[in-house]
């Protein structure tokens, strides 16, 4: 039997709580000890305060088998409500052939397996028909869902799971705290103090962590860092630069602004809103009794008084006496996340603007990687293996996430701000976005243009965007001409999931409703 090894995280909050509860959940008993060292001066940055649908089989994950882990007890004490895409205002920056507006939705709902992959040729081929429903609606009924204010599963539906694909929107600080009460009840251990740095082994690893109060010294086998966008102790310990990608996501701060509810019982949206503005986008979120909205902006496109009137105006009267939270913010990420015995998670190992929802979505990835690769022995060859395998699989992921953000703005056809302007511009634009784009216009995506294993959006997310924004592409001309028969068959099928979505909205209880329900005592 081998003896137990030392495990200590630096910094809590969702990064921290959540990778000390995956990993009391994922290594084996008695493998390791997992104490987490958080500072009682630094508060939860809660930009966003959505997920991606990952983060419903994590949650359920974390929660099996303890007290409180049910959905039902985790939604009320997160304050969540669900998410089941982002729906996009004003980015297409006009109307596309076939569309009402400039309005589109990803949903988060994927093709089911019966989904016929011809059909994507014909539905561009027949963008002149004003019948044509939306890239969305044409192969999931989750548009038409939404928009009817409806969620995403029933009451009596099992703890995580429903006839729709969901994720949820939660209060960041209270999602902290269920996470903590579930790595706590696996045995994690707490202790409150401010770190000042870090002591470093003559071979440049870390051997313990001092208290800022002189505190006795914190030693490990292994750290992780959750120190936030500090990166006490990969970035200043030691020393792996950090990555830039502001040249190509251009957006570097935020003010957020929480609105309460007017009234109760009003409706909740079953998405996130993103509507374009011409320095940026506002995010608009709601939870059962508030609305988390911000504004993110380009500091090189709008000046910071600029942005705060920006997300008053979108708030109206009701946000007229209500205080902002300015934020600011590097995009891009630590050249290497893994070195010697400590690697990063979350904020310390890079960010990304909240579009998508991918902060904690990396959390979940880094996470659930650690679980696997510290459940070895203590080889120091096998360690030096998995940090290698762990750089390269997350910086490719924080590639591929670059490319898909990058990719809401450059297709646009906005030109009306210098922001839009510069943006649109390929020369902002990654060497494999610019390739991807370049082949697009052209020909249908491929399977084989994306290495899955790196992406946190599979391909239908991109082409969700993609066909959303209308983007400009000969692909698929005079598909339908070429064979009229087997269009009728395929569009005919759009047709019939287009008839039948008033039975999923009549199918599906309202949005408020539910979180009620959910939400009651006891």
């Amino acid at each position: 039997m081998t003896d137990t090894r030392h495990l200590v995280i630096v910094g809590g909050g969702t990064a921290g709580w959540m990778t000390a509860a995956s990993l009391a959940q994922a290594l084996p008993r008695g493998s390791w000890s997992i104490t987490l060292v958080e500072s009682p001066e630094i508060g939860i940055i809660g930009v966003g305060e959505g997920s991606f649908p990952t983060l419903r089989n994590t949650i359920a994950r974390l929660g099996q088998g303890l007290p409180g882990g049910d959905e039902r007890s985790f939604m009320r004490a997160a304050r969540a409500t669900f998410k089941q895409g982002v729906r996009f205002v004003g980015w297409a920056g006009q109307q596309t052939p076939g569309s009402q507006s400039d309005d589109y939705f990803h949903p988060f709902d994927l093709p089911r397996d019966n989904f016929d992959e011809r059909l994507l040729p014909f539905w561009l081929d027949s963008g002149v028909d004003p019948r044509r429903p939306s890239w969305a609606g044409s192969i999931s009924v989750q548009e038409a869902v939404i928009h009817a204010g409806r969620a995403p599963k029933r009451a009596q539906d099992a703890d995580f799971t429903g006839p729709l694909n969901y994720a949820y929107h939660f209060d960041a600080t209270s999602l902290a705290a269920w996470l903590r009460q579930m790595a706590q009840a696996r045995g994690v251990q707490r202790i409150e103090t401010t770190i000042a740095s870090a002591r470093l082994t003559p071979e440049g690893q870390i051997a313990a962590i001092l208290p800022k109060d002189g505190s006795p010294e914190i030693t490990g086998d292994f750290f992780i860092d959750c120190s936030g966008l500090s990166a006490m102790l990969i970035g200043d310990a030691l020393g792996s630069p950090f990555v830039p990608v502001s040249d190509v996501l251009m957006n570097d701060r935020a003010v957020a602004l929480q609105i309460p509810d007017a009234e109760p019982g009003q409706p909740i949206a079953p998405y996130t809103l993103a509507t374009a503005h011409d320095a940026g986008w506002i995010w608009d979120i709601a939870l059962p009794d508030r609305r988390g909205t911000g504004c993110v902006y380009s500091s090189a496109h709008m000046s910071d008084d600029e942005a705060e009137a920006t997300i008053r105006r979108y708030a109206g009267p009701a946000g007229d006496k209500l205080s902002t939270r300015r934020l600011q913010f590097r995009t891009g990420y630590r050249a290497q996340q893994w070195i010697g015995n400590c690697a990063a998670v979350g904020l310390a190992a890079g960010f990304f603007e909240p579009l998508e929802s991918t902060g904690i979505m990396l959390i979940e990835v880094a996470a659930h990687l650690l679980g696997q690769m510290l459940a070895v022995p203590s080889d120091p060859a096998v360690m030096a293996a998995s940090a290698r395998s762990f750089n390269r699989l997350m910086t490719a992921r924080f590639g591929a996430i670059t490319d898909f953000l990058k990719l809401h703005y450059c297709i646009s056809r906005r030109r009306d701000t210098p922001y839009w302007r510069d943006n649109t511009d390929p020369s902002s634009w990654s060497d494999s976005l610019r390739d991807r784009i370049e082949q697009w216009r052209h020909r249908v995506p491929s399977r084989f243009d994306f290495v899955v294993d790196h992406e946190s959006f599979l391909p239908p997310s991109w082409g969700y965007i993609l066909n959303g924004m209308g983007f400009e592409t000969q692909a698929g001309q005079g598909a339908i001409d070429a064979d009229p028969t087997e269009a009728a068959r395929v569009l005919s099928a759009v047709g019939a999931l287009h008839r039948g979505a008033p039975q999923a909205i009549a199918a599906l209880p309202d949005h408020r409703a539910l979180i009620d329900q959910i939400h009651q005592p006891g």
